[in-house]
């Protein structure tokens, strides 16, 4: 068998390898240094394998200046400007800072609230109470008015209207004495004319005979004027007054849409001048919602006729589930079948529950408050009568005449041109008594009137009597108290 060479092997050796061993990998034996220098790798920064300083100086540049110090990203010592004034306090969307929580307390129903009394606040009573027929719903009451709001101009405003003083009047602006036309004379009567009246004052009494009326002589016609002087002022009066009401969700006019406006700054017109009338009107920006004081928010309060138990003592057997009755003259004990023998009953006022519907919310547990202003007209009237006759002169007051003077203006002049002079007078002392009087009420207008009624006395002669009667007015209205033939019931007729 021939024989030869194994590979990766040398024949004849190689690199001193015996034969029939692996030639050496390396030369020497030994593989090359990778570094020069005794096998030492490079230095990999210069000077004595220190790396060069990132930065000169050996510290990094100051981000910032003034010290390395960022610099404030606000004024004023670095603090940030208030997004709201008054201290950095948003304003309240709602009076007293906050809207009024529908349920006090972590929003259970039915708790109490700090500041609010309710009805239903107390002990329940130990034992039941006598049922009584005859109880009553508590009254509503007004909530404490330390929890109203406070409002500039309405600072004495309760739950009782407190009227406002009115702005000072400018007399600067006092209008002139108006031009006075002249007076006319009223008109007067025939003799035909007062003998027809006379006989339908006597057709109005049925105990009149009308013969005098027609048979008398008449004698004379005296002729005269009454006159009325009327004096008219038409006063603004208002008052204001805290009011609450059920809040059923009804827009809320409040102190955020604005200021309110000032007691006489509310615009309202009376609907006819020199009339009496009367307005309501709610001051705008003044309403806010405010839990009910009386049931603490729950909507219900406690009931008024068993006080909270649910159930009263039986009035049929007084409590005792017992009756006493006779039988045969001898007493004996029954069963109640009124109370099932329990001696007592189911209240029919809350039906067993111990609470009913609060009066003053319906229920709702909350209340609109806001005050409510209250405009009044008032129409002030004085007058005075000159009458000469011995005709009442109240007689005058109710028929009608000849208005021979009138005038209307915010501040009327006295009269000082009219024929009589007691009407002159009349005119003065009224205007200053009026001038002097409605302190609480703004003057709108002044109206002063003379009016002059004829007034007829009539002499007449009937048989052997003289008498009098008169006939005054534009309806001819007979006023004759010794007219000669009358008679009660039961008298003959002379």
């Amino acid at each position: 068998m021939a024989t030869g060479t194994t590979p990766g092997y040398a024949a004849g050796g190689y690199g001193g390898a015996p034969p029939g061993q692996p030639a050496a990998p390396y030369p020497q034996g030994q593989p090359p240094a990778p570094y020069p220098q005794g096998g030492q790798p490079p230095a990999p920064y210069p000077q004595g394998g220190q790396p060069a300083a990132p930065y000169p100086q050996g510290q990094p540049p100051a981000p910032y200046p003034q010290g390395g110090q960022p610099p404030a990203p606000y004024p004023q010592g670095g603090q940030p400007p208030a997004p709201y004034p008054q201290g950095g306090q948003p304003p309240a969307p709602y009076s007293q800072g906050g809207p009024p929580a529908p349920y006090p307390q972590g929003g259970q129903q039915g708790g109490p609230q700090a500041g609010f009394q309710g009805q239903y606040q107390g002990e329940v009573p130990n034992t039941d109470l006598d049922d009584d027929l005859d109880a009553r719903p508590a009254e509503a009451l007004a909530p404490p008015i330390d929890k109203m709001d406070r409002v500039n101009g309405y600072e004495n405003a309760g739950f009782n209207s407190a009227y406002l003083p009115p702005p000072s009047s400018d007399h600067s602006q006092q209008p002139s004495a108006p031009e006075r036309r002249e007076f006319q004379n009223s008109p007067t009567i025939t003799e035909e004319q007062a003998r027809e009246a006379l006989l339908g004052y006597v057709a109005e009494h049925c105990c009149y005979g009308a013969g005098a009326a027609k048979e008398m002589n008449i004698k004379d016609l005296k002729l005269s004027s009454a006159f009325h002087y009327t004096l008219e002022t038409y006063g603004e009066a208002r008052s204001s007054t805290w009011v609450c009401e059920p809040f059923t969700g009804q827009p809320i006019d409040g102190p955020q849409y604005g200021p309110a406006p000032g007691p006489w700054e509310v615009a309202a017109q009376p609907p006819c001048m020199f009339e009496d009338a009367e307005v309501e009107v709610e001051v705008p920006h003044t309403a806010s919602v405010k839990p009910c004081h009386e049931c603490m928010a729950s909507g219900r309060s406690r009931c008024n006729r068993c006080y909270g138990r649910g159930r009263v003592r039986c009035s049929t057997c007084r409590g005792r589930g017992q009756k006493t009755s006779f039988v045969s003259g001898e007493r004996s004990e029954r069963y109640c079948s009124r109370c099932n023998g329990t001696g007592r009953r189911r209240c029919y006022t809350c039906g067993g529950f111990g609470q009913v519907t609060c009066n003053t919310c319906d229920g709702k547990a909350n209340l609109k408050c806001c005050i409510k202003l209250t405009v009044t007209w008032t129409n002030h009237i004085d007058d005075h009568v000159v009458e000469r006759t011995e005709l009442p002169d109240e007689l005058i007051c109710d028929v009608s005449g000849q208005v021979t003077f009138e005038e209307s203006q915010i501040k009327v002049w006295p009269l000082k041109h009219f024929p009589e002079a007691e009407v002159n007078q009349a005119s003065n002392r009224l205007i200053t008594e009026h001038s002097n009087s409605f302190k609480d009420e703004r003057i709108l207008m002044q109206r002063q009137r003379v009016r002059t009624v004829p007034v007829t006395e009539v002499f007449f002669k009937w048989k052997d009597l003289d008498s009098t009667f008169f006939v005054y007015g534009f309806e001819h209205i007979v006023y004759a108290p010794t007219y000669p033939q009358k008679c009660c019931c039961g008298c003959t007729i002379l």
